[in-house]
């Protein structure tokens, strides 16, 4: 009876143990990965590698016009000259602060000359008195002097370092300034080019109809004569070819505007945006890559 009370003080005593055991980290099995698809929207490996955010301005357009014309609003325009100067500055500031965390050093070199009136005390007695024997106290004094001075402060408190890193973050700052008003400037310059080139289309489309519209009211009016039509009918063909010459005319008010706006973001006085209507829908890219979200917001190498 006492060895069955062992074994059952020896279970109880080991169940004891076992509840008082910490409790095992719970781990879940990372499924997700088998189902995630291995390119985004059926594209081929090769292509998803790459962004069309990313390609360079130059390899993504491809009218020489439209070049010519970001080339001159980067040379030209005021924004971006005034973000590149504040961007010397932040620079300069920087450097700045970095300098007085370093000792300085100064040196300095003076000459002086003085002399006094003959007829004054001093100039008396240095008259009447004698260097060594035989030899004057001259007339005129010469004094030069030199020195160097050094410079520390002990940056104790991180007063100064904080000051630098403050520099730098707003250097920074302008730095990627610059690059939202160049990438913003080139999409606006873009954008109004191709605004400017539909519009030119939209004209030649309404010239098109208006042509066809006058040759309808001649029709109307030679039917008016046979008495096939009536005057409704001749005036609804006039009413709706000068409703077209006034579309003609808003259209071309429309490109003199943007016309204006590119000048305007290039820097220089209003004049003719040299383009080619021909080849609008060729201007639009072959290929959009789209590539991966995460590396629009990649820093660039």
């Amino acid at each position: 009876m006492k060895t069955y009370n062992k074994y059952i003080a020896a279970i109880a005593l080991s169940l004891v143990l076992a509840s008082c055991k910490a409790p095992m980290a719970t781990v879940i099995k990372d499924e997700v990965k088998e189902n995630v698809p291995q390119n985004f929207n059926q594209e081929e490996q090769g292509d998803a590698n790459n962004n069309s955010g990313t390609t360079p301005w130059r390899q993504f357009f491809t009218d020489p016009n439209l070049v010519s014309l970001i080339e001159t609003a980067l040379k030209n325009n005021q924004e971006l000259m005034i973000t590149l100067q504040e961007i010397e500055i932040a620079k300069s500031g920087v450097l700045a602060k970095k300098g007085r965390l370093t000792p300085t050093v100064t040196a300095g070199i003076g000459a002086g000359a003085t002399k006094a009136g003959r007829y004054t005390s001093e100039g008396a007695g240095d008259a009447s008195t004698e260097i060594e024997p035989g030899k004057e106290v001259p007339d005129i004094l010469g004094n030069f002097e030199g020195g160097l001075m050094a410079n520390w402060e002990v940056d104790i408190w991180k007063k100064l370092r904080t000051e630098k890193e403050s520099a730098v973050a707003h250097y920074l700052s302008t730095v990627e300034g610059k690059n939202f008003v160049l990438s913003n400037l080139i999409e606006e310059v873009a954008d109004n080019y191709y605004e400017l080139l539909a519009l030119d289309n939209q004209l030649d489309i309404i010239q098109q109809y208006t042509k066809l519209q006058e040759k309808a009211l001649e029709i109307s009016k030679i039917q008016k004569e046979a008495a096939a039509a009536t005057e409704l009918a001749v005036k609804k063909f006039e009413a709706e070819l000068a409703k077209s010459k006034a579309s003609a005319y808003t259209i071309r008010q429309e490109i003199t505007e943007k016309e204006n706006q590119i000048n305007a973001l290039c820097g220089r006085y209003p004049q003719t945006i040299v383009r080619s209507k021909d080849d609008f829908m060729t201007t639009i890219p072959q290929t959009v890559y789209t590539g991966i979200p995460s590396q629009l917001l990649a820093k660039p190498s």
